[in-house]
């Protein structure tokens, strides 16, 4: 076969390399059109006569396995030709030579998007690198057998793998149904995709999860040990589980705080996990060298039977085959707590014997030395030999179990307040800061969501002898929670140090959010905490809203956002803080709150108990109130006068859904605020019933605002006239700051928005092109009735600011909008 002299293409003449024969994929003979050279040819056919040089960047494009290297050094007018016609693959590797030619791959990206997904990608605006959507999108669909690559030659190069190739870009992955993908992406032949996969993904959602047998779970413990304890990923998310398989649930829960099943459960086809490992020897050393004094919580040498776990040396995988010492040694994950809760138990009066720890992990015994263990009181010993029996049972094949791990957590969760505790949790438990404590003004007191199955809900943190990496942003969304998973999550929140956002959405929690709330509470005391974000949302309130806000701000101080959300109010509550009044008395110490967003179900607005919130979020700067009604017309004015003197940093406030029809008078006052930066009214009704005089009195106090940078007025029912008259907060005598303003869903026509149009462009020319507005909001106003008027007005107007609409029938909408006039 011929060889292909390597010449640095951009010294030759593309047209003669056309004429060239090319190398065969045969080895001889005259080469046979392969599918995708005639895809090609086709397509060029079709668009009509080709000239010589893009017949040659066929050519070329045909053969860069071979020209690859001179290809990339090709001067930019060549190169720009060439670049549609290579594979995915190839155009992927072509970024760096594109650059530095000063080409932009974006719109072959573009491109390919169009004719391969054939969909258009939501938030499609702000996309700012189309290779990096389509590569992780093309990953995604190929892994769940969506995307066929044999249906575009672009997508079928045999010199590459699709997973391979496209899971460097790959930052954010969902995984759904049966979790094929997971079972996939842990097979042999994906050991380098999953590895590119640790460093690269961030986001991991699981969306629509099925029950799922022993071996797929098996998968998904090993995805996640190697993406969460050895990865990257950040955040997981849960969404869409109407019915929870909760030992899928618990053990996805448990291994992103950072636990695993046992240190059995490390075989990855017969070998342990080579980071673990590693890692455990590294330990192994490190224990052989210090040697930890060991002591109860009374002083006494941790001696006798327990002592014996340091002699156990049988230790076995998954399939009950032995495995090698290294294997479990830095590696308890769950094991260790639960044997050394076992064993605790067993020392008060029970031996534990070499028989009770047969096939389990023999680095628990160096980590029962290192954390003092607290002795059972008596009126626990009585369950001691119970505990033992399932000692036994774990010890003759732990990893076998497929519950073992939710038997675990569920255990822990029931323990008492003399249950596994360091030294520090001892001290706040005597000190009388247990939230399951009998104790006066305790949220939890008596809670049967907290109570129930005779136990604490998670309230001391997890102690283990090695705890992983875990995630730093955690979400469920339309997931029922049971009060035994509430008591599970608990449990593990109380330890999760490494936890920032937390959002708790539609989760059906009522009387178990004090459940979650004593785990954060537990979670607080850590000195390294650093939950900061907090959003809770659902159909139903078990209590008022204020006093929920009230109860977390006294839980945790340290929030910087929090978000509480309710649909409907709960009929079978009280209606005022009377219902509970734990929470009410709660005093909120001085909190870093800066963000705070409550939609109410309904409920009327007091200030008197918003006032306490305000009081100690000195550092406030957004508010938002939703749905809430006001019960007398002081009530707003109150609030006005709070914020004014309670959070001088407030930057945001918003109203939603907030009647305001009578609040004129507060409507200007805020108007008038010389530290408020952005104000949206919006479905408040503002305009309902105004006056003219009322609308000149906002367009002139907006136009002596200097602060104020954003204005949203969606569904106020401006209509047309008043839409025009706003143009005048940009007159020439203005000395308004106003950046942004939204006027969507306000039954804006055509006609209107011209006129609009019109007068803004008088003021800007009368102030000599010098405007401040750079952003204007059109959705779902009624532009399609006169789609040549609206074109017009919209082009005129882009010439001024940014314009964002859409694409609104407004024939569907005008019958619910007469409706509510």
């Amino acid at each position: 076969m011929a060889a292909v002299p390597l010449l640095p293409l951009s010294r030759l003449d593309l047209p003669k390399m056309a004429a060239r024969r090319l190398p065969s994929q045969n080895g001889g003979g005259a080469a046979r059109p392969r599918p995708k050279m005639a895809a090609r040819r086709g397509a060029m056919a079709a668009e009509g006569p080709s000239s010589l040089l893009a017949l040659s960047a066929v050519a070329v494009s045909r053969s860069m396995a071979a020209l690859e290297p001179d290809v990339w050094a090709l001067p930019g007018h060549l190169l720009r030709g060439l670049l549609p016609l290579l594979s995915v693959f190839r155009l992927e590797r072509a970024e760096a030579a594109a650059r530095r030619a000063g080409l932009s791959t974006q719109p072959v990206w573009r491109k390919l998007w169009d004719d391969v997904m054939k969909t258009r990608p939501p938030n499609s605006e702000s996309i700012t690198c189309w290779r990096k959507k389509f590569l992780e999108t093309f990953f995604s669909n190929v892994l769940h057998g969506v995307l066929d690559v044999s249906s575009d030659w672009r997508l079928n190069d045999h010199h590459f793998s699709p997973l391979l190739h496209s899971s460097p870009h790959v930052t954010q992955l969902t995984l759904c149904n049966m979790l094929q993908g997971a079972v996939e992406l842990t097979a042999e032949h994906n050991q380098k995709v999953l590895e590119n996969l640790a460093h690269s993904l961030r986001i991991l959602k699981f969306q629509h999860l099925l029950s799922s047998d022993q071996s797929v779970r098996h998968s998904l413990v090993l995805l996640l040990h190697r993406l969460i304890h050895h990865g990257s990923v950040s955040q997981l998310s849960i969404y869409s589980w109407p019915v929870p398989d909760t030992v899928l649930l618990v053990l996805i829960l448990s291994m992103s705080a950072g636990f695993w099943r046992s240190g059995n459960a490390l075989a990855y086809r017969s070998s342990p996990c080579g980071l673990c490992r590693e890692e455990g020897n590294a330990q192994s050393q490190r224990s052989t060298r210090e040697q930890p004094e060991r002591e109860w919580s009374n002083g006494e040498n941790l001696k006798g039977s327990c002592g014996a776990l340091k002699e156990a040396d049988v230790q076995g995988d998954v399939d009950g085959r032995g495995a090698g010492p290294g294997q479990n040694s830095g590696l308890s994950g769950l094991s260790c707590p639960l044997q050394n809760q076992v064993c605790e138990e067993a020392s008060s009066k029970v031996s534990c014997d070499h028989a009770s720890v047969q096939g389990e992990s023999s680095c628990c015994s160096e980590q029962l030395s290192r954390h003092p263990v607290l002795r059972k009181s008596r009126r626990r010993l009585k369950s001691a030999v119970g505990k033992k029996r399932r000692c036994l049972r774990r010890s003759r094949g732990l990893c076998a179990d497929p519950d073992d791990l939710y038997d675990f957590v569920f255990t822990v969760a029931r323990e008492d307040s003399s249950g596994l505790l360091d030294k520090s949790s001892i001290a706040e438990g005597e000190n009388g800061g247990n939230w399951t404590s009998s104790s006066t003004g305790s949220p939890c007191s008596g809670s049967a969501g907290c109570k129930k199955r005779g136990g604490s809900a998670g309230i001391f943190p997890l102690k283990a002898a090695h705890r992983f990496r875990s995630v730093s942003t955690l979400e469920l969304c339309s997931i029922p929670l049971t009060g035994d998973t509430c008591r599970t999550l608990s449990n593990l929140l109380s330890s999760w140090v490494s936890l920032e956002n937390l959002v708790l959405s539609y989760n059906g929690l009522g009387v178990n959010i004090f459940c979650i709330l004593s785990g954060l509470r537990a979670l607080s005391r850590h000195s390294d905490c650093r939950l900061h974000v907090l959003r809770v949302s659902d159909v139903f309130s078990h209590m008022p809203c204020m006093e929920l806000v009230r109860c977390i701000l006294s839980t945790l101080p340290q929030l910087h956002t929090l978000s509480v959300s309710f649909d409907l109010k709960n009929q079978l509550e009280g209606n005022g803080p009377e219902g509970n009044p734990s929470c009410s008395d709660a005093e909120i110490p001085e909190s870093c709150l800066e963000q705070l967003e409550i939609r109410f179900p309904r409920e009327p607005l007091h200030t008197m108990f918003l006032l306490p919130v305000l009081k100690a979020s000195k550092s406030l700067q957004q508010l938002s109130l939703d749905s809430a009604t006001l019960p007398s017309s002081q009530e707003l004015g109150l609030l006005l006068q709070a914020l004014k003197e309670c959070n001088p940093s407030l930057k945001k406030l918003s109203f939603h859904d907030v009647n305001l029809a009578d609040h004129q008078k507060e409507v200007l006052l805020l108007l008038q605020d010389p530290i408020l930066q952005e104000i949206s009214f919006s479905f408040c009704r503002l305009f309902e019933s105004c006056t003219a005089e009322f609308l000149m009195e906002i367009i002139n106090t907006v136009k002596k605002n200097t602060s104020l940078k954003s204005l949203r007025l969606p569904g106020n029912r401006l209509g047309n006239h008043r839409l025009v008259a706003l143009a005048d907060i940009f007159s020439e005598d203005s000395s308004s700051s106003l950046c942004q303003l939204d006027v969507s869903s306000n039954c804006i026509k055509p006609d209107g928005l011209l006129e609009f149009t019109k007068k803004l462009e008088g003021h800007i020319q009368q102030r000599g092109g010098q405007i401040q507005f750079t952003h204007l909001r059109l959705f779902q106003n009624w532009l399609d009735q006169d789609a040549e008027t609206a074109q017009e007005a919209l082009r005129r107007l882009k010439a001024v600011c940014s314009v964002v609409n859409d694409s609104w029938d407004s024939s569907q909408a005008f019958a619910d909008y007469i409706s509510v006039m």
